[in-house]
């Protein structure tokens, strides 16, 4: 059995081997993020394509089987509001961090707003929703 400091460990080299790749392969510019969602330059969305092709593969290799679980309500209205996010500040959840830590401050400003909008999702979640556990995030 692992122990937890060893679990730690394998995470923190597994977060900073990914921020690395992340941040050379242009996913943490904003200017690179806003050609691919403006279809200017295909290079990072064949990149998120061939990621997706490679998993499908290793999950077929391992006989990796999914159950996808029930989808409720609130994924379609999520997921637009995902990519609208993605699509204004120039990164999903990990990479604002990625941007502040190669010295764009104002990527502060996405990550306190990933923060306020999973505090949000909770309250609502709590209040009228009543949804899994899980379905905020963080």
């Amino acid at each position: 059995m692992r122990t937890r400091g060893a679990v730690l460990l394998t995470n923190i080299i597994t977060g900073l081997a990914l921020g690395y790749t992340v941040t050379n392969i242009g996913f943490g510019d904003y200017a690179e993020l806003n050609r691919m969602f403006t279809f200017q330059d295909l290079r990072m969305l064949l990149a998120f394509a061939g990621a997706v092709v490679i998993i499908v593969c290793v999950f077929a290799l391992l006989r990796v089987r999914r159950n996808p679980g029930r989808i409720h309500v609130g994924v379609i209205p999520g997921a637009v509001l995902f990519g609208t996010g993605w699509a204004i500040s120039g990164g999903c959840p990990a990479i604002p961090i990625i941007q502040v830590a190669s010295g764009y401050l104002p990527a502060l400003v996405t990550v306190a707003g990933v923060v306020v909008g999973i505090r949000l999702c909770r309250w609502a979640n709590a209040r009228y929703f009543h949804l899994d556990r899980g379905s905020c995030g963080l």
